[in-house]
């Protein structure tokens, strides 16, 4: 009975920490980002310089709109392959926007990249207003918005970002 009671508690605590991280609840309005609609404008600042992004200046590129935190599993284990993807785009018209939503900002991140070696191209949120245009619920959740700034499509948790159908994808998005 141990036994069964312990593998019981092994497997609902692995499936939790597979799914996203649940962080903020569901946004009580419907000004929220829809696929096959414009992508809700936004403005994030850049980790590394302070510069201020605004999400319609990229018109002409597919963005991955990716919200994170350093707390979360899946976020940490989907960062590689963001890695990869971002490396593998470089020169094309592309962009990643890695949006943290860590409580202690940037010297929080940057401790994080520091332990962990990893880096992407990061912005802050501070005020959440990013977070609650594009309604999320927790962490990761990304967006896919394709040239014309029309979200293509909404993904919830992690996700294989270099694998071969989300590259094709992307590339196809690009044309």
């Amino acid at each position: 009975m141990q036994r069964i009671l312990f593998l019981f508690i092994v497997c609902l605590f692995l499936s939790l920490s597979m799914t996203a991280c649940s962080k903020t609840e569901p946004p009580k309005t419907s000004a929220i980002a829809k696929e096959k609609s414009p992508a809700p404008d936004v403005s994030v600042i850049s980790l590394a310089n302070g510069s201020a992004l605004k999400l319609s200046e990229l018109k002409g590129k597919v963005v991955l709109l990716n919200f994170w935190a350093t707390w979360c599993p899946p976020c940490r284990e989907e960062i590689p392959s963001m890695m990869k993807l971002n490396s593998f785009m470089a020169g094309k018209p592309f962009q990643m926007v890695a949006v943290s939503i860590d409580e202690g900002g940037k010297p929080a991140i940057e401790a994080f990249f520091k332990e962990t070696g990893f880096s992407l191209p990061t912005y802050l949120d501070e005020s959440g207003a990013s977070s609650k245009s594009y309604g999320i619920t927790g962490v990761p959740e990304s967006f896919i918005i394709d040239k014309q700034g029309v979200l293509a499509k909404k993904i919830i948790g992690g996700f294989a970002w270099d694998s071969p159908e989300a590259v094709s994808y992307l590339e196809g998005l690009m044309k």
